[in-house]
């Protein structure tokens, strides 16, 4: 085989056009959604935290990066930023005093209720191009090239 004709087949496979349409999307998605964050004074990190505060309760520390897709090392800056905010707590746990909860004000509970309905509102509208028919059939797709990736 030729180098021509083995650029015609890897021209052929939409792999590389896939990529590079998925990025893209993500990254404006993204961008319109930090852009709805911050409107509310908080950056995208610091919303994530909440949020996993918010609907899922208090989190040992040292949990809070892999259920967000954060850094262990930048746990600790993020968390002391909200608490100065007023917008969570420390508690350390009863049973093992090497773990240390973060646990969602009320303070913090108040300003995602408060949000919260619009922030979703917006993603909505950010996702609004697609039918919820179509982001039904995205979702799985996206879940499992997700899950294919993280296996390599």
């Amino acid at each position: 085989m030729d180098q021509s004709q083995n650029y015609q087949e890897k021209k052929e496979d939409p792999s590389l056009k896939l990529f590079v349409v998925l990025s893209k999307a993500a990254r404006a998605i993204s961008d319109r959604v930090k852009e709805d964050i911050q409107t509310h004074g908080l950056n995208p990190t610091e919303f994530g935290v909440l949020e996993l505060l918010y609907h899922q309760g208090d989190q040992p520390l040292q949990k809070i990066g892999d259920k967000i897709l954060l850094a262990s090392g930048s746990i600790t800056y993020v968390v002391d930023k909200l608490q100065q905010k007023g917008l969570l707590e420390r508690k350390p746990c009863p049973k093992d005093r090497r773990i240390t909860y973060a646990v969602i004000s009320e303070e913090g509970r108040q300003l995602l209720n408060d949000i919260f309905p619009s922030h979703w509102k917006q993603i909505e509208n950010i996702t609004g191009g697609l039918t919820d028919d179509e982001k039904k059939q995205l979702i799985p797709m996206l879940k499992q090239l997700g899950k294919y990736a993280d296996e390599l």
